[in-house]
């Protein structure tokens, strides 16, 4: 068995998974996922799931046209029970290149299964984002679709829209030496009168153009997926000489809304935000928000709400020329009252 500590959790792999740092034992005092690789539950009978399965759960069977059913989502999802206990329920996850999970209700075992022209490392890519997120959101933990980034021992949250530059933004603050804790799901903890965030594991992923611009060349950061034939995203090894990976989870300090990028000479630009504004920021930005029911819906607002009224939050609109982007990592650290560096 192999051990790692990521977003909170233990999780307990039997075959060792590409990104994660292996740890020599569960962590102290964290709840326990087990995740399966290479095959689904014993008593799972059923395959293909179109044949013999209740309607699927997601997308809603009645949002779905049929004759588009292969096209219409990349993931699919039912509820199916363990016959030999029917008292057990589980989600049966199916991707369209038919990468499989099964996860139980309660968020502490997963089963992954994937075809012959597919390999672990694309199925570790499913594991360690939406899976692990919908994990997360099971147990009652709100995640951010978002990069994490610790300064001066607190952290700044940026969230986004997909191609804001949340990612971008984060590398540029690790090629200055910050410590990154996540990037794409970031887990808060509610503490009461602060929140905590999690960490993830150390990469960052980058679409090409950001490699380019940051990098000077695209080669310059070892793919993702090296076999996958649509996932072009190259990633930042927090590992290597020059980075740093936060892996203790550290207190929330800030978040930054990136708006979409401008060509104004005045950019970029911070400006605060209103609480209803946050508030409805944060809920268009939680991680696998689509798999919720409406008893995690209402929690979620509940924490939500609670966070929006104790963390700062403001909004940035960005320079559409990423050579500005230093100066939004100088604003950022302005606005917190640092000094730059």
């Amino acid at each position: 068995m192999k051990y790692y500590r990521v977003y909170g959790l233990n999780l307990i792999a039997n075959i060792a998974l590409p990104g994660p740092i292996a740890i020599e034992a569960p962590a102290s005092g964290l709840p326990v996922v087990n995740a399966v690789l290479g095959q689904l539950p014993s008593w799972l009978k059923v395959a293909p799931p179109d044949a013999g399965m209740p309607p699927n759960w997601y997308p809603a069977a009645r949002d779905l046209d049929k004759s588009l059913a292969k096209t219409v989502s990349p993931l699919r999802v039912w509820q199916i029970a363990d016959p030999t206990d029917r008292q057990e329920e589980y989600f049966y996850c199916r991707y369209d290149d038919e990468t499989t999970f099964v996860v139980d209700r309660l968020g502490t075992q997963i089963w992954a299964t994937w075809p012959d022209d597919l390999t672990l490392e694309d199925t570790a890519t499913y594991l360690l984002g939406p899976i692990l997120g919908f994990i997360l959101r099971l147990r009652g933990t709100v995640c951010l679709h978002a990069s994490a980034i610790a300064i001066a021992d607190r952290v700044v949250v940026l969230v986004g829209a997909a191609g804001a530059g949340k990612s971008t933004t984060a590398a540029a603050f690790a090629q200055r030496g910050y410590p990154i804790l996540s990037d794409d799901v970031v887990p808060l903890i509610d503490c009461g009168e602060t929140f905590l965030v999690q960490s993830a594991y150390p990469r960052i992923r980058l679409w090409d153009n950001s490699v380019t611009a940051l990098y000077g060349d695209v080669n310059a950061l070892p793919r993702l997926v090296p076999t996958h034939p649509t996932w072009d995203k190259r990633y930042v090894d927090l590992n290597a000489p020059g980075y740093e990976f936060q892996s203790e989870p550290l207190p929330l300090a800030a978040i930054y809304y990136l708006n979409e990028r401008g060509s104004d000479p005045a950019l970029p630009q911070i400006e605060p935000m209103t609480i209803p504004d946050r508030l409805i920021t944060l809920v268009t930005n939680t991680y696998t928000n689509y798999l919720l029911d409406k008893s995690l819906r209402s929690q979620e607002f509940k924490i939500l709400s609670h966070l929006v009224s104790q963390i700062p939050m403001s909004a940035i609109t960005p320079d559409l020329n990423i050579a500005k982007l230093p100066e939004l990592l100088d604003l950022i650290l302005a606005d917190m009252a640092l000094p730059l560096p």
